[in-house]
């Protein structure tokens, strides 16, 4: 399975959890640290432990184990290392005020969103930062 294969289900799987805000960051053309950042959302320090755990359930059936995991007794900014793709989920006060998306602005990223009727759709658009060095 490709990374961005990877980050995709990801999102679709944090999806089944009502995450917010997802987006995907492709940070091959920024840095070698890692391939894919998957950002999301929860309104609650409950929801943000569902997401983390569906995640991992669903990456582990894949048969993709997390290399590493942070945050999962705070409940407030959960990372999950895949080597290729790293997942942060944050709760919606702590996402505004770390701001990742303006620290890898260079990166191109793409919005996860859920269809109306509940199922999960594939990226709806795409964007270029436009933050200038």
């Amino acid at each position: 399975m490709t990374p961005k294969t990877l980050a995709k289900k990801i999102a679709q799987f944090a999806l089944t959890k009502k995450a917010s805000n997802i987006i995907l960051m492709d940070l091959r053309k920024v840095t070698d640290m890692t391939d894919f950042f998957v950002v999301c959302s929860a309104d609650s320090d409950v929801q943000v432990k569902a997401i983390a755990d569906a995640v991992i359930d669903e990456t582990e059936k894949l048969g993709v184990p997390t290399w590493h995991r942070e945050g999962l007794t705070q409940r407030q900014w959960v990372l999950l290392d895949y080597v290729d793709v790293v997942v942060h989920i944050f709760h919606k006060e702590v996402r505004k005020y770390y701001g990742l998306e303006k620290l890898w602005g260079d990166a191109p990223t793409e919005v996860m969103e859920e269809k109306t009727n509940g199922a999960p759709r594939k990226a709806i658009r795409k964007k270029r930062s436009t933050v200038k060095r």
